[in-house]
């Protein structure tokens, strides 16, 4: 059994590092199911990362809780499925807060919302309560009470756009995905997820202290 502490690092890690690919997001939902035994401590570093990492950050996590769901619901996991149904206000509040801050991630969560929902993940009850939350915060990006602007900076606005034309590049290449193929990778993350190799201790060793140094100088 692997160290929990190495876990919740590697998971961290893989939190912080998600991107538009399909590939980062099943590589961390497969890493969480090789280790479901740490269950509430993984879905904890998931709000956790929602807390405190940026905009485009939340929209990429917001993402990938749909994959995770999907995933955890195909292979048995049930638990990760009903710890997110339970803390989902939650996961709204943190990807879109109340300060306009995240205004920019609204149509992220309508997005996923409607996905859960679809794929019965979600009661189409919860989706209009929430959507009642979204829509007092679907607003355009402006400056907001702690005297910080809503807006997203050139560099993070270059980011989504790039993150963006990968997930519309993944759609269009879903379409025309010849059977098998997403099985082939996913039994391939399959095999790789469970692995802590001295690399990644060392990497969440670096986010970590660039965390803290961000924290410092804040």
């Amino acid at each position: 059994m692997a160290d929990p502490f190495e876990v919740r690092m590697r998971f961290t890690t893989l939190l912080s590092h998600l991107s538009g690919t399909h590939t980062s997001h099943q590589k961390a939902a497969v890493f969480a199911l090789k280790n479901r035994e740490m269950d509430e401590d993984l879905h904890s570093c998931i709000l956790e990362q929602l807390e405190r990492n940026s905009v485009n950050n939340r929209a990429n996590i917001m993402y990938f809780i749909e994959h995770l769901c999907d995933l955890a619901s195909r292979e048995g996991a049930v638990e990760f499925v009903r710890m997110m149904q339970r803390d989902i206000l939650r996961v709204v509040e943190a990807v879109c807060p109340g300060d306009g801050s995240g205004a920019t991630n609204v149509r992220v969560v309508r997005k996923v919302l409607q996905a859960l929902q679809t794929k019965a993940l979600l009661l189409p009850e919860t989706v209009t309560e929430l959507e009642a939350v979204l829509s007092a915060r679907d607003i355009a990006p402006r400056t907001v009470r702690n005297g910080t602007s809503g807006r997203l900076d050139k560099r993070q606005i270059t980011e989504r756009i790039e993150e963006d034309r990968e997930r519309h590049k993944r759609m269009r290449e879903s379409i025309w995905a010849v059977p098998g193929e997403d099985d082939a990778e996913m039994e391939k993350l399959w095999e790789e997820g469970s692995a802590i190799g001295e690399d990644d201790y060392l990497e969440g060793e670096e986010d970590r202290a660039e965390r803290r140094r961000g924290i410092r100088f804040a």
